[in-house]
């Protein structure tokens, strides 16, 4: 069964999320804080995470970022923060999608399928390269999909699960344009409409991650202006 990491303090929207889960054949479990969320991913090997923003002690934000430094699994934000910047906040620290409260149930649940089917999709990749164990090689670049690890000129580096599914994603179909919103589409697995700075931070950020690992900008993720972006093969 599909374990789902509920993190909500406010016990009639926790409770809503458990009836939900529980009624769509997944088994919850739910913390009203960090510090329980994090001891329940000690004990449990969690397959997906809807996390409130505001909470008591520390906050989603920061929460968040220790949560993907322990996990791939998706990460949904749940919070009644509409503003553009703290959206963009979440998705930069890790979080792979967000639903603006109040929301409905049944709404959350296509939120957690699309994210739970793309990730399922992603990490059972595993004929792309006749050396499986050892993955795609593009120059420097090793990606090995079925431990979803990247390495450039032999040092890992740190991505987060949507930024190694874009990274895997281009790389699958190199010299191809896709604009942010194919890219959201593909990546995110619903309708893209109003969400290409979402795609924009996770690009700059794996971008980032690249050049600390290279010593260098890693040039090959190219910017196509006025269609958005390719990953570059001679």
């Amino acid at each position: 069964m599909i374990k789902v990491l509920v993190v909500e303090d406010e016990p009639k929207i926790a409770d809503m999320e458990r009836d939900f889960l529980e009624g769509s054949g997944y088994q919850p479990y739910v913390a009203s804080d960090g510090k329980e969320a994090l001891k329940i991913m000690d004990e449990v090997e969690i397959d997906a995470i809807i996390l409130d923003v505001m909470l008591p002690g520390e906050d989603g934000f920061s929460l968040c970022r220790k949560m993907r430094e322990r996990t791939n699994a998706p990460i949904i934000f749940a919070t009644a923060r509409t503003e553009d910047a703290d959206i963009v906040r979440g998705l930069g620290l890790g979080a792979d999608d967000y639903i603006v409260k109040p929301f409905r149930g049944t709404v959350l649940m296509a939120h957690l399928r699309a994210q739970l089917a793309t990730h399922k999709r992603l990490t059972q990749t595993d004929t792309i390269h006749p050396q499986a164990e050892q993955g795609l090689y593009v120059g420097d670049l090793n990606i090995r999909p079925k431990a979803r690890q990247v390495f450039l000129k032999g040092k890992e580096v740190p991505l987060t699960g949507k930024e190694f599914d874009l990274l895997f994603f281009l790389v699958q179909h190199p010299n191809e344009v896709f604009s942010k919103e194919q890219l959201f589409e593909k990546i995110w697995s619903f309708d893209p409409i109003g969400e290409p700075a979402t795609v924009t931070v996770h690009i700059n950020r794996l971008r980032d991650k690249l050049k600390n690992a290279a010593g260098h900008p890693y040039e090959r993720i190219e910017t196509v202006w006025g269609s958005g972006y390719r990953f570059h093969l001679d």
